[in-house]
Parts: C-alpha cells; sequence; structure tokens
C-alpha cells in the first residue's frame, strides 16, 4: 500500500506543479502574440495527444519528469512570413520577460492558493512547551527551563513546534544571538532569553536544531512497548518482536520511551545489553547500535518505535483563518518559505549548510507518497512547498533554466542589443553542466539515505 501512495503521490504532485508552470508560460506567450507550437506534460513517447482551434498540440507523455511549451521561433526553423509576427523572437525584450517569468511565477501562485486552503482548513498544533532542558546546552546558559513555553523566535510569533523549529532552521550555520520570548505555564508574564550561536550546525548533514540546543519538548510519558520495528534494524536482527516491553540498556532503567531515546542516541556503534519482556519472561539480548548521521550530528539507532500517545487537550490548539485572513496567511507562508529555499542554497553554496540536505526525485518520491497516506492537509503542504521549490531553483540564474534566460533578457534590454549566440552558447554549456551535477549529486544524497 505505501508503494502505491508513493507512485500515485509523485506521479499527482509532479502533474500537478509541472502543469501549472508550463501552463504559465503557455497563458502568457498567447497573450502576447506568441503561437505556441505544443504543450507537453512529461518527455518522450506521447501517451495521449490532441489540438484545439488554435492549433497547439496538448501533449502528456510517457516520463512524467517535466514539460516543456514550443513556440514558434525563427532560430528553431523557417517560419513562413505570414506568421512572423507571432514567433517568439520578434517579440520586444518585456514580453519575452514576462512570457519567462510566468512559469515560476505561477509556481509561486499555485503554493499561495495551498497555502490559503490549509489556512481555512486550520490545523492541530501541539504547544511548544518545553519538557526538559539538557544539562550544560546553549539553552541552559540561557535560562530556559522546564516548563517554559516559546512564544517568538527572533521576534517570530511560534504557534507550535513547526513553527519554532522553521525560524531556527533559518539560523543554521550563522554566529550571534538568537532571541527567545518564553512564558512560564498559564502565566501571562514572559522574558526575554538570549542563546549565542557560533557556527551553529555548520555543515552538519541531518540537522536537529531544536535538539541541538539542548530543548526536549513535553511529550506525554509513552510505555517503551515495540509497535514498530525497521527490518534492516539492530532490534530486530538480536531478536525484538513486536509487543515487547523495553526494560533496561546496560543495566539502566528504562521507564518510558523517551529514556530509550536519551540512552541510546549517544551509543552509535557499541554493543549494549538490552533487557526486554516477552509473555511474562525477562530475556536479555546482545546488540550493536547502528548509527546515523555525520560527525557533530552522529547518534544512536536502535530500529525500533512504539504507538503514538494521547495528548491532553490543553497542550493542544486549533490554529485556522477565515478566507480573507487566510489570504494574508498564505502570503506569509509563500514568502517565508520562498526566502527560506533561497537562503538555505546559499548556505550550501558557502559551506554553512551541508550539501547532503540536497534531495533528489527517491526522496521527493518518498516524501509524496507518506504524505498522500497521511492526508489531504499534509499532501497539500508538500504541494506548496515543492511548488515554492521549483519556483526558486527555475529564476537562479543558470543558462538553460527560466532564470538563465531572464539574465539574458536582462543584459539585451541594458545594452540594447542581445549577446552574441556563441556567448549564448557557452553560457548554456555551462548551465547544463551545473544542473547535470547538481542532479548527480542529489541522487547520491538519495541513494546514501536509502
Amino acid at each position: 500500500m505505501g508503494v502505491l501512495y508513493m507512485i500515485i503521490g509523485t506521479l499527482v504532485a509532479l502533474g500537478v506543479l509541472v502543469t501549472f508552470h508550463e501552463y504559465g508560460h503557455f497563458w502568457v506567450a498567447r497573450r502576447c502574440g506568441v503561437k505556441v507550437l505544443r504543450f507537453s506534460v512529461g518527455f518522450g513517447r506521447p501517451l495521449v495527444r490532441w489540438h484545439d482551434r488554435q492549433g497547439t498540440e496538448f501533449v502528456i507523455a510517457a516520463i512524467p519528469l517535466g514539460g516543456y511549451v514550443k513556440m514558434l521561433d525563427e532560430r528553431e526553423g523557417d517560419v513562413p512570413p505570414a506568421l512572423l509576427n507571432q514567433t517568439f523572437n520578434r517579440k520586444s525584450v518585456k514580453q519575452r520577460f514576462a512570457i519567462v517569468s510566468a512559469g515560476p511565477l505561477a509556481n509561486f501562485l499555485l503554493a499561495l492558493v495551498f497555502f490559503w486552503a490549509l489556512a481555512m482548513l486550520g490545523t492541530e498544533q501541539i504547544r511548544p512547551v518545553v519538557g526538559a532542558v539538557e544539562a550544560g546546552s546553549l539553552a541552559e546558559r540561557a535560562g530556559l527551563m522546564a516548563g517554559h513555553e516559546i512564544v517568538e523566535v527572533n521576534g517570530k510569533s511560534t504557534s507550535g513546534w513547526s513553527e519554532v523549529n522553521l525560524q531556527l532552521i533559518r539560523r543554521l550555520g550563522e554566529s550571534g544571538s538568537l532571541e527567545l520570548l518564553v512564558r512560564d505555564g498559564d502565566s501571562s508574564q514572559s522574558q526575554r532569553l538570549q542563546l549565542e550561536l557560533n557556527d551553529w550546525l555548520k555543515g552538519a548533514e541531518e540537522p536537529d536544531p531544536i535538539g541541538s540546543l539542548g530543548i526536549r519538548p513535553w511529550r506525554p510519558e509513552i510505555t517503551p512497548v515495540v509497535a514498530q520495528l525497521d527490518p534492516q534494524g539492530p532490534a530486530q536482527a538480536a531478536g525484538v518482536r513486536l509487543g515487547d516491553r523495553l526494560l533496561s540498556l546496560d543495566g539502566e532503567a528504562l521507564n518510558e520511551w523517551q529514556d530509550v531515546i536519551d540512552r541510546v542516541k549517544p551509543l552509535y556503534g557499541q554493543a549494549v545489553q538490552l533487557e526486554i519482556e516477552r509473555d511474562g519472561q525477562r530475556l536479555e539480548l546482545p546488540l550493536t547500535l547502528a548509527e546515523r548521521g555525520e560527525d557533530g550530528s552522529r547518534r544512536g539507532y536502535l530500529g525500533a518505535g512504539v504507538a503514538a500517545g494521547e495528548w491532553p487537550a490543553e497542550m493542544l490548539r486549533n490554529v485556522s483563518y477565515g478566507p480573507l485572513e487566510a489570504v494574508v496567511e498564505g502570503l506569509r507562508q509563500t514568502w517565508t518559505m520562498s526566502v527560506l529555499t533561497l537562503d538555505s542554497l546559499k548556505k550550501m553554496l558557502f559551506g554553512e549548510l551541508s550539501v547532503k540536505n540536497l534531495s533528489g526525485p527517491i526522496t521527493i518520491a518518498k516524501v509524496a507518497g507518506a504524505s498522500a497516506q497521511s492526508g489531504v492537509g499534509d499532501f497539500l503542504n508538500f504541494l506548496a512547498y515543492l511548488s515554492i521549490s521549483l519556483g526558486v531553483l527555475n529564476l537562479l540564474p543558470i543558462p538553460v533554466l527560466d532564470g538563465g534566460h531572464l539574465l539574458f533578457y536582462l543584459v539585451e534590454w541594458v545594452r540594447g542589443r542581445p549577446l552574441s549566440d556563441r556567448v549564448q552558447g557557452w553560457g548554456v554549456q555551462i548551465g547544463i553542466s551545473l544542473v547535470v551535477g547538481v542532479m548527480l549529486l542529489a541522487l547520491v544524497n538519495d541513494l546514501g539515505r536509502l
């Protein structure tokens, strides 16, 4: 069933995002008087094709990894004199700029629509209340304590842990002061705390912003009874079964699931003795914990999980907006995620963020399947984030991407004449090399995660 969700989720995601992107180009081209020869969703052999009254061929092709809009252009073949005024290359710089930029802008508009719908549907969020603070951590040195609720991070309000995490992600790889506004329980009294960062999580492969500050979010106590097992994990290899209760690790009692997490995390790659209870009997199982992450983000991995606990009503909050308020929230989310995506790319370029955080088609497919299986809200959220990523990446000033064409048009507008075909050809070759290199890097990262 998971594979089916992954296939359907990926096809729907790519189909919707690519179609909307290409429709942006198509819609503006038509209004600028350019004749569109073909509108294709996918590449390769056409599976379905039809024509409209203006002669445009619409195609759904076999390889659903993109699409294109082919316009009448003298650079691609002979054009009858009667149609010269409908060629793309004879349009003004402003018109060509509008046609090319319409694709990425359509992706931002689509993300806005998704965020608007999500804002009206509403979400149930967990209040960002601190459960515990690690001794000697950045959070403890700043004065953060168990029971504090994080109200703001750097002046941005945080309605739940997802917002806290988002604001912290924006500071990855940076140095300087991080300001938290916290409130003690249900008290109206609040205080500001300053955490000093120094190349914080710079280059970390799998950064854990909340955990690295020494913050453990409040969680309901969960009995450590195994409800999930990784088929390739150490627990199953050692003989742990579903329904087993974990009692101790190297002689230290495991009273709740958080104890398991805390004990396993620092013991990556180490041999340990796990005591379990099964059918009223105690058993000792020797195993070697696996390792996840690299360098400062290394942690132990057991390969077991538990069923979710019940959250008390006072720790949950419902956040929803009316139709007009949702537009503002949608704009805010779209802007925030666009800036974050661009900032993350800059940090990867300068080594502040590990390039191993770059994801390719395999990871996208897995996340598409998981979000589709989780429900409509999670899937719409995924589509919004992916649409923004597609829009931002396409606007990068790299030849062969929309942003590269826009760069050429900008130079043409400043100079009063276009760059020579030779210079543009060099640019395209460099652009292709960059794009192929990034795609290969993302694919290697995907395979590494598998």
